[in-house]
């Protein structure tokens, strides 16, 4: 009988045996699989989120920030040696308490008599905008440093002069406020002379006279009192070249050079009337004191 040919087509090896997964099947069971863990996470995330979620995102710094950052420190390295410091302890703070007030004296010193060959300038009744210019620039000339005794009213008119007297190296005494005889005043009215007049040369020199000389040389136990009390010595003088009454150059040239003594202390004027020959003998004695070796000092209690 003839051979009867099937039309089933034969099975290929590459597809499935029956029952068997497709290729398409397997693809998207592993796509599945690989989804799992993801859903899990976003399950998860529902009930509680995530520190690193929460956390606000960092801000790095601009490139201008990061090269100002510095450089990562070296744990291991030696720490530098301090500096050396000063081999004496820094000076303190100047101090601002009073300096004690001198002893209540019962005469004034009118010499310094520890002064060695030297003798003392002094000046009262200014300082005048007109003479004691020039008083300063004779002295200035040549090196000598005076002392002016100032009344208080003119140094009122006359503040920047005051400093310009001290900032010469010269001393200011008190001459009190408007040269009133102090004797008989009353104690009020003689604390107001002089504590008026210190606290005028204070607040224009930012210091406190130490020296005062009682107007006409007319001292009482008060006065020598209450100049103590403001931290001043009595000065008077040992030589008086009476300026005041004009006599001439010479012979003021001629009273200084014949009481030069040592430790004297000369009295002229720079305030009070017309001082032009007390100028002009300046400009003749001081000379010729260096000339014979004469020193000329301020006074100083070391010097009393």
């Amino acid at each position: 009988m003839p051979a009867v040919r099937s039309t089933v087509a034969p099975r290929r090896e590459t597809d499935p045996a029956p029952g068997a997964p497709t290729r398409r099947a397997l693809l998207r069971t592993a796509g599945l699989l690989a989804l799992a863990p993801v859903a899990a996470c976003a399950g998860g995330a529902d009930a509680e989120p995530s520190r690193a979620a929460t956390a606000p995102p960092r801000r790095l710094p601009s490139p201008r920030a990061h090269r100002a950052l510095p450089p990562p420190e070296e744990h291991d390295a030696k720490p530098p040696e301090p500096a050396p410091g000063p081999r004496t302890a820094p000076p303190g703070p100047a101090s601002t308490a009073p300096a004690p007030a001198p002893p209540v004296r019962g005469a004034p010193f009118s010499r310094l008599s520890h002064a060695g060959h030297a003798l003392a300038l002094t000046f009262d009744d200014g300082p005048d905008p007109r003479w004691t210019p020039e008083v300063l620039a004779v002295l200035a000339e040549h090196g000598v440093r005076a002392t002016f005794f100032v009344c208080g009213r003119e140094a009122a008119k006359h503040p920047a002069l005051l400093r310009r007297i001290t900032d010469a190296g010269h001393l200011i005494g008190n001459h009190t406020w408007d040269h009133r005889r102090l004797t008989g005043l009353g104690h009020a009215a003689v604390e107001e002379q002089i504590a008026r007049t210190s606290e005028t040369v204070r607040r224009a020199t930012g210091r406190d006279p130490a020296w005062f000389r009682a107007p006409y040389g007319e001292w009482d136990r008060a006065v020598y009192r209450l100049g103590a009390r403001h931290g001043m010595e009595p000065l008077a003088w040992s030589v008086d070249t009476e300026d005041w009454s004009r006599p001439g150059t010479a012979t003021l040239t001629r009273r200084v050079l014949a009481g030069a003594r040592p430790g004297a202390v000369v009295l002229c004027h720079d305030g009070g009337g017309d001082r032009a020959q007390t100028v002009a003998a300046l400009r003749h004695l001081l000379p010729r004191l260096r000339t014979a070796g004469w020193d000329l000092v301020q006074p100083d209690a070391r010097l009393l």
